[in-house]
């Protein structure tokens, strides 16, 4: 049996919108953003996309209009052959990261030749939580073995500055210095290649304008301005239950909502190079792990220890690291546990800069981690995403071209 490998051949992602009323995607449908972001990526690589054995999409909300498998929906509305299947999953935050590994995962154990990962969200048009409406997903069993039952993420992350003593002002100035990375890396054009810009559409029609740049990006952003906003998830109940929380964690160091897509274009290798295509990456590592759901967003810290455990490799390895800015308080206690040094973290800045939109961000961070191996010449990069309900994933990724 011949050694087969998962390579990355093509990577898009969209410029992100504001995830509300009136934001510059708002008025694009999210099947109409992954059809956008399915057609640029066969365009950009030249493959016919009836050579594609499945396209796995992540998406979040799978409520409105993200229901009744969006991922089928954005290839028939990308005009691409009916005989291309496609499915919808969702690992909440990480779910086209893990759309990733399963697209990987079908290469390397040779039920495919040729699979699309991505995912979209249109949080404008689909608000978080709108595939709860009003329901209990927990049952009586999950609040008996979690008593006072599992909280938001914003209370996890209060929690986590809190565990691992991490002041507003430390907080703030990690949010500052993610809008003056991603600004930076836009301005000299580090981040702008598997971009792809679309019209700007705020619900009203297109405006004529084109989203060039991830409109959440406020380079004058300092810590001063941030020290204005205020705390986000105070109250007296949660101060009940917990009596170490800060009240830190706000909007300005807290992840945005966002509209956006992404989509990586995964081959066996042999069939890439029949194909004369280039690869880009090679899935080197791939591990998810569950955690504590009440901390829930620390998973990242044993994700990152086992990818590298099963890769063979160390920190010291790794040339760029992608750990989401969910909150400000996940990627620097993770930086403490694992004591990489800032300038190998989000290189370009990260998801309160440029964007959290759900099911995209993985592959979406993707995208950005072959951007950042490129600027510095690296040769291994390492993404994890923390998730809802005490999950991470990661992603070890060797850069070929």
């Amino acid at each position: 049996m011949s050694v087969r490998d998962a390579v990355i051949v093509g990577a898009v992602r969209t410029t992100v919108g504001r995830g509300r009323p009136g934001g510059a995607l708002a008025g694009h449908h999210p099947v109409d953003l992954l059809a956008a972001t399915l057609d640029a990526l066969a365009t950009r690589t030249g493959v016919d996309p009836a050579l594609v054995d499945d396209v796995i999409v992540g998406c979040v909300s799978q409520a409105g209009q993200q229901t009744f498998n969006v991922a089928r929906n954005g290839v028939l509305a990308a005009g691409w052959p009916e005989t291309v299947p496609a499915t919808t999953v969702d690992r909440q935050c990480g779910s086209s990261q893990q759309a990733l590994h399963f697209a990987a995962q079908a290469v390397l154990a040779g039920s495919a030749d040729v699979v699309v990962a991505g995912g979209v969200e249109s949080m404008s048009r689909v608000p978080m939580g709108s595939s709860l409406a009003g329901q209990d997903p927990f049952g009586t069993r999950i609040p008996a073995r979690y008593p006072g039952g599992l909280i938001p993420q914003g209370i996890s992350a209060e929690l986590i500055a809190a565990r691992w003593d991490l002041d507003r002002t430390t907080l703030d100035a990690y949010a500052a210095r993610s809008h003056a990375r991603a600004h930076a890396a836009a301005e000299d054009g580090r981040s702008t290649g598997r971009l792809l810009t679309l019209p700007v559409d705020r619900g009203d029609g297109p405006t004529g304008e084109l989203l060039e740049r991830d409109e959440g990006v406020r380079p004058a952003t300092d810590v001063d301005t941030l020290a204005a906003l205020t705390p986000a998830f105070r109250d007296p109940t949660w101060e009940e239950r917990f009596d170490d929380l800060r009240w830190v964690i706000h909007a300005g160091n807290a992840s945005q909502l966002s509209d956006g897509a992404a989509a990586l274009l995964v081959m066996d290798r042999t069939r890439a190079e029949q194909l004369g295509l280039t690869p880009l990456a090679r899935v080197h590592t791939m591990t998810v792990v569950g955690d504590d759901p009440v901390l829930m967003l620390t998973g990242v810290i044993p994700a990152t220890r086992r990818v590298l455990e099963r890769a063979g490799l160390t920190v010291d390895d790794v040339d760029a690291f992608e750990v989401n800015e969910a909150f400000a308080p996940v990627v620097l206690a993770w930086q403490r546990e694992t004591g990489v040094e800032d300038a190998r973290v989000n290189v370009h800045g990260g998801a309160i800069a440029n964007g959290h939109p759900l099911g995209a961000s993985g592959a979406k961070l993707t995208t950005t981690l072959l951007d950042v191996l490129d600027a510095v010449d690296g040769r291994y990069g390492l993404q994890t995403m923390c998730e809802g309900g005490g999950m991470a994933n990661a992603t070890i990724v060797e850069r070929l071209s």
